[in-house]
């Protein structure tokens, strides 16, 4: 694998993008968490559908709107002070939402560890891009995606169990000792940025550099694109797949927690692969399309035509996610279709997109199934009809379809710099 900068070796640069991809590991089994421990939750702090929607949502909302300064920063700054800081400040975030009371606390929390771990994508990326070489990156941010997903398979059955063993409040205890340790890693580990890219950047001033990246119409096209690709699994396999599972087709929390574990090897397996397969081909589009129309089909079936058979609904989780990781090459435009100063940016702007699909659709989703609550309760936690989860997860299919028509308006880029 090329280096782009001789001064730092081959290990290093490893090194460096190793310790990033475990940040992004962290970062999205605090995402996913919630979905492991909603009869918990809403028990503790005697919400419904709607509260526990809202109070994981706040991880998406800093996350999301953050995006865009965090990449802003990674282009003057660099990544390693940056991600260093931020998950020194997430240890005390997550041990803030150990010790919560209150919703109102919790969310607080769980709104500023979402704002802290925006830095890992976008810094983890901008060291593949600085000590990489260009024909490397679509792979490497599938891999680091990838590497994501393993954090959501690691948040799903195997947090349920530690849930179950040590309780909800000590699993952010253990959470918070992980995030102390991948700040000290940062530190040591990471190289400093190279002074002469970050000069250059500093020269442009920050309002023409976000208006240049937000008003290239590439760039607005693969954020909602990547807002279609992501909100199944970040709204629906993140959050309300597990309590749909649980409460209508009669499975228990783990068993439900392994069967949408499933999407996320899908993302994990297709991520690395379809950016090999683009970066090989030299195309993005035709990958893209294949993602988003496998996306809508495999999500129709399971929603109206779930199989009973455990292995069966796994298969279509599992194609789901495959499609999902195709969402991988609009990194590579992101980049392709912006100045290369901007590059960072540029990576903020898409990924906001992305995740904003979890901090808009999980308490949409909520909501809805809220409008459909026939007043069943359970040990505190309301249960919902399968009729009202239908329902609700209509709006998945209704933004899977705006996503279908953004990818057949990009424009290829046959992996080369276009700006």
């Amino acid at each position: 694998m090329s280096i782009n900068d001789s001064k730092v070796s081959t290990a290093r640069a490893i090194s460096a993008f190793a310790i990033g991809t475990m940040f992004f590991f962290y970062a999205f089994v605090q995402r996913v968490s919630p979905s492991v421990m909603t009869s918990e939750l809403m028990s503790e702090f005697s919400v419904g559908a709607s509260g526990i929607g809202l109070l994981s949502g706040m991880y998406f909302y800093t996350y999301a709107s953050i995006q865009l300064p965090v990449g802003l920063l990674v282009d003057r700054y660099g990544a390693r002070r940056l991600l260093m800081l931020s998950a020194a400040f997430c240890a005390l975030a997550s041990l803030g939402f150990a010790a919560s009371s209150t919703l109102w606390f919790a969310s607080f929390f769980r709104a500023l560890i979402g704002g802290l771990v925006a830095f890992a994508f976008v810094g983890t990326l901008a060291i593949a891009a600085e000590f990489f070489s260009r024909s490397r990156f679509a792979m490497l941010a599938g891999l680091l995606l990838a590497t994501g997903m393993v954090g959501a398979i690691a948040g799903q059955a195997p947090l349920r169990l530690l849930v179950e063993t040590v309780g909800w409040r000590n699993c952010f205890i253990i959470l918070s000792i992980a995030a102390a340790m991948l700040a000290i890693a940062s530190q040591l580990v990471i190289p400093k940025p190279k002074f002469e890219i970050k000069k250059t950047v500093i020269n442009t001033s920050v309002s023409q550099q976000v208006k240049q990246v937000i008003s290239n119409k590439q760039t607005l096209l693969c954020a909602v694109s990547g807002f279609g690709f992501a909100a199944t699994m970040l709204s629906f396999g993140g959050l309300w797949a597990v309590p749909w599972l649980t409460t209508t087709k009669g499975f228990s929390q783990v068993d439900a927690g392994s069967v949408v574990s499933w999407l996320f090897v899908g993302v994990m397996v297709g991520s690395p692969a379809v950016g090999w397969v683009s970066d090989a081909m030299a195309k993005r589009k035709p990958v893209l399309i294949t993602g988003i129309t496998t996306c809508l089909i495999t999500l129709l079936i399971i929603i109206h035509l779930p199989p009973s058979n455990a292995y069966l609904l796994g298969l279509l989780f599992f194609i789901h996610g495959l499609g999902t990781g195709c969402m991988v090459v609009l990194m590579g435009l992101s980049r392709e279709w912006n100045k290369p100063s901007h590059s960072a940016t540029a990576l903020g702007f898409v990924n906001m997109g992305i995740v904003g699909s979890g901090a808009v659709m999980q308490p949409v989703i909520g909501t809805l199934l809220d409008t459909k609550w026939l007043g069943v309760q359970q040990n505190g936690a309301r249960l919902y009809p399968d009729e009202a989860f239908t329902f609700a997860f209509q709006s998945l299919i209704g933004v899977l379809l705006i996503a279908v028509l953004c990818v057949l308006f990009i424009k290829e880029s046959y992996c080369k710099q276009q700006h």
